[in-house]
């Protein structure tokens, strides 16, 4: 059977129709699409907003009642401080030229211990995840370390290392190796065995397979690993200086414990609580960037 012309222009017109009603549905169902979507990110936004504001107010209104019971006597100023009391020993060490001095040698000790701490426990839990053997011998240790007080050994050091700066950045060394090498090769071990096996059956060696599937479903483990150990480099340093600093935060605050002076302790503390949220926020900046790259 042969179709006439004009079944053949009504045959295309039909045709074309139904192209067009059916690009014209993708087109709306697309729409809807993006407007659920951008509703969703104005919820995500507002949300972020809320808990950055309820932060802050939680912030002023712990300081302000901190200022008002001290300032009616609801508790004893000389014992717990006040904010004004402490941004007056702020002051007060601003003019004579020591702040700056004591931070920086603070951050200098705790970022130093943090990243050697960090880089020698993940080196050699790469070496014990390759070494299987090797690892299944040292495990026992590995606990106990991790088990025992490091201030017990921070006296040992400091006679094996003398007084000064060196001890204080093995203190913190240590307290954060042992738990990275313990959360890297934990991490390690709990990769699909069946993804090894098939990079083996391709014959990758153990660096191949170090480099493209240790490492990269590695990196929740790693930021992990950092984000403990801020808080451990900081306990390190802080403990070495309440031993044998003759600067830092951590000797203002035993100075000042010593010699009674109590706004000098809180301004200390104040300042460390700081510093330590602003490490935290780095880290968790380097987080969000490392799991757009991944995205």
């Amino acid at each position: 059977m042969v179709m006439s012309k004009k079944q053949g222009r009504t045959f295309f017109k039909k045709q074309s129709s139904d192209k067009f009603s059916k690009k014209h549905e993708m087109i709306s169902e697309t729409s809807t699409i993006s407007k659920e979507h951008e509703v969703y990110l104005k919820k995500v936004k507002s949300t972020k907003r809320r808990i950055v504001i309820t932060r802050i107010l939680i912030l002023v209104i712990f300081v302000g009642l901190w200022q008002i019971a001290a300032s009616l006597k609801w508790i004893d100023p000389f014992l717990t401080s006040s904010p004004t009391r402490v941004i007056k020993s702020l002051v007060s060490l601003y003019e004579d030229g020591s702040l700056f001095k004591h931070i920086g040698i603070t951050c200098y000790e705790t970022i130093l211990g943090f990243s050697l701490g960090t880089i020698l426990g993940g080196l050699i839990a790469v070496i014990l995840w390759s070494c299987p053997l090797v690892a299944k011998i040292l495990d026992p240790y590995i606990v106990v370390l991790n088990a025992l007080p490091k201030v017990a050994l921070a006296p040992i050091i400091i006679f094996w290392i003398g007084n000064g700066m060196p001890a204080i950045i093995v203190i913190a060394l240590l307290i954060s190796v042992v738990t990275t090498i313990i959360s890297v090769l934990t991490g390690f071990n709990e990769i699909d065995k069946e993804k090894i096996m098939l990079m083996n059956t391709f014959r990758a060696s153990k660096t191949q397979i170090l480099r493209y599937l240790i490492f990269p479903y590695s990196i929740p483990i790693f930021i992990s690993a950092l984000k403990i150990n801020v808080g451990l480099s900081w306990v390190g340093v802080i403990m070495g200086e309440f031993l044998v600093a003759k600067n830092g935060l951590g000797f203002l605050i035993v100075y000042g414990g010593q010699v009674a002076q109590l706004d000098m302790v809180m301004m200390s503390i104040v300042i460390l609580s700081i510093i330590a949220f602003v490490m935290y926020e780095m880290v968790a900046f380097v987080e969000n960037r490392l799991v757009k790259d991944k995205n």
